[in-house]
């Protein structure tokens, strides 16, 4: 089949106009997509009750951390998701997240000292954040409901400070 001029003409018009409207759709498409949103801030009940916690002042300066806190010099570094899971928000403690993951199911991570947290849901070694000082703590979850300090994990920890090899992500 040959194709003359007004051929040829009419077919890249036809199929400009198609690509314009393909174009335009995915512009609708994904204008219309949802908005990853921040999960709610998760308020976790202790069992321990110190005279001293975190977000307390004494003689006017701010307690930074508390009792079952492992402080990390970051410099600068960032921290990393340990497992597949969620970081949220941590009520009432503006500076700190909390990492849960249905791997560990009957712990929680809190992360105190990240900037600009990465909220939501997050795979094995995605960066949650970076800071200078890394406030860590480990929560146990116990029949009632409640959340208690336990010591924490120095696996957990190495997970959360150091990126996985692209080869060790699943």
């Amino acid at each position: 089949m040959t194709w003359g001029w007004s051929t040829k003409f009419a077919f890249r018009r036809n199929n400009g106009i198609s690509i314009g409207l393909g174009i335009a759709l995915l512009a609708l498409l994904s204008g219309c997509q949802a908005t990853p949103t921040a999960p709610p801030a998760r308020h976790v009940v202790l069992q321990q009750q110190w005279e001293l916690d975190r977000g307390d002042r004494v003689a006017g300066y701010l307690v930074s951390a508390g009792l079952g806190d492992v402080s990390i010099e970051l410099g600068g570094d960032s921290v990393h998701a340990p497992f597949d899971g969620e970081v949220a928000p941590a009520a009432g403690q503006p500076s700190c997240v909390y990492f849960s993951s249905s791997d560990v199911p009957a712990y929680l991570f809190r992360f105190c000292g990240l900037r600009r947290p990465h909220l939501g849901t997050v795979r094995y070694g995605d960066t949650m954040g970076s800071g200078e000082i890394l406030h860590f703590a480990t929560l146990r979850r116990h029949p009632d409901g409640t959340w208690a300090i336990v010591e924490p994990s120095n696996n957990i920890l190495e997970r959360s400070l150091q990126p996985p090899l692209q080869s060790a992500r699943p």
